[in-house]
């Protein structure tokens, strides 16, 4: 296949990519300017030197990477990466460009960040009130298209994260603006105009979402495990409050419970199963505690 057959690729319509890899391979086939072993060496100290001396995050995979977006020689792909202030989203969006897309540089890395910050002179001892949202963005030369990311992270609520579109250009790397000209016309490869935002935003939002779903089953198995461990408490002082009589309830050492694989709607249910189990235990203990007291006050009178 021909140079030019892999730009005609590139740039075929509109196609979103359901594979979990981002396939640059056709990238790497276009005529590039030929690369010395010099540069190749120069690079990889420069990387060598970044790593050295730049502060890593301890978990450094992304918690949520979207589907490929693909349209007419761009290629649109967002990663969100955990962020609990500005200094540390901005070092994941480094750590992106520099390590992870060193072999393939985007011609853009578009980062949005929303992250609960100290207010200054507070020591957060004071609760809520301590704290205020520091929401920034950065275009890396797509003029308006942070603003727009940030706009999806506010319609998910997502707080303490980044979120980094990457966009990869072919033309870009062509070289001259009139080779770049004379491939887009035959082609078919123009320039996206306002499209690159709504790919931007739907990149955006299929992290969010995901990331919104997640930290939603996070709290749901949460609840469920607090309400497990106070269903269970009530179980035990019903059966003590028994003395041993019939009609005791539940284990006394309940065996911890297992929510792996578990779904958001599932945990809900649950939770709405669990809450109902407290209030019966709840009235049952009730009862049995008046059901000990007058017989405690029917005994004394009897003496």
């Amino acid at each position: 296949m021909t140079n030019y057959q892999y730009l005609a690729r590139a740039t075929s319509p509109t196609l979103y990519h359901t594979g979990p890899d981002l396939d640059l391979g056709w990238y790497h086939t276009l005529s590039m300017p030929p690369t010395s072993k010099k540069s190749n060496l120069e690079t990889q100290a420069s990387l060598d030197t970044y790593i050295k001396n730049s502060p890593l995050p301890q978990d450094v995979s992304p918690l949520v990477t979207s589907q490929e977006v693909r349209d007419r020689g761009s290629i649109f792909i967002a990663n969100l990466f955990p962020a609990t202030s500005p200094n540390e989203a901005r070092t994941r969006i480094a750590h992106l460009k520099n390590v992870m897309h060193n072999s393939k540089p985007a011609t853009h890395e578009i980062a949005a960040w929303r992250c609960m910050v100290l207010k200054p002179g507070h020591s957060g001892f004071g609760g809520p009130n301590d704290f205020e949202l520091n929401a920034e963005y950065s275009d890396d030369g797509e003029k308006w298209a942070g603003a727009k990311i940030q706009k999806v992270m506010e319609l998910y609520a997502i707080i303490d994260a980044v979120v980094i579109v990457s966009r990869w250009c072919v033309f870009y790397y062509l070289g001259t603006i009139t080779l770049t000209l004379r491939l887009r016309d035959r082609y078919g490869g123009t320039m996206l105009g306002p499209a690159r935002f709504s790919h931007i935003e739907t990149c955006a939002a299929e992290v969010c979402q995901e990331f919104r779903r997640s930290e939603d089953l996070r709290e749901c198995i949460s609840d469920l495990m607090t309400l497990d461990a106070v269903l269970a408490g009530l179980r035990v002082e019903y059966n003590e409050a028994s003395g041993g009589r019939t009609g005791t309830i539940g284990n006394v050492t309940p065996t911890p419970k297992d929510y792996a694989g578990l779904d958001f709607e599932k945990g809900k249910r649950l939770i709405k199963a669990r809450e109902n189990a407290i209030k019966s235990v709840k009235l049952l203990l009730a009862r049995r505690r008046d059901t000990t007291q007058n017989a405690t006050a029917g005994s004394g009178d009897h003496s």
